[in-house]
């Protein structure tokens, strides 16, 4: 009877990724990162990995979303039509985004689903 066994990985199958991340979190990224390649099936939370971010996820993934774009909050301001200061409020979690504001916003960065800025 053959034996299930796990498939030796490829140097082919390998990337190298460079982070830039602020000292105090060194080590629980490095335990991420190692808990990923154990290829162990858990799931690591947001607020996990990082807990002095509870509650302000909503602005983390905009400014996150605006940087994977690559636009300014001047851009995204263009874009959709918030102004600038009201972008650089929601980025730091001093407004709301609200419903008609999400849409825009995910329709501007090319995000599926608006709900990930409410």
């Amino acid at each position: 009877m053959p034996v299930v066994t796990k498939k030796p990985l490829i140097e082919e199958d390998m990337v190298t990724v460079k982070l830039r991340v602020h000292r105090r979190n060194e080590a629980r990224i490095k335990a991420y990162v190692k808990a990923l390649e154990s290829d162990d099936d858990r799931n690591w939370s947001f607020a996990e990995v990082f807990p002095e971010y509870i509650g302000k996820q909503e602005p983390i993934v905009l400014r996150a979303y605006r940087h994977r774009e690559g636009l300014t909050q001047t851009k995204l301001s263009e874009l959709t039509g918030i102004p600038q200061h009201h972008l650089s409020e929601m980025e730091n979690g001093k407004r709301g985004i609200g419903k008609e504001r999400a849409r825009l916003l995910a329709k501007a960065l090319g995000v599926s689903d608006y709900r990930v800025f409410l």
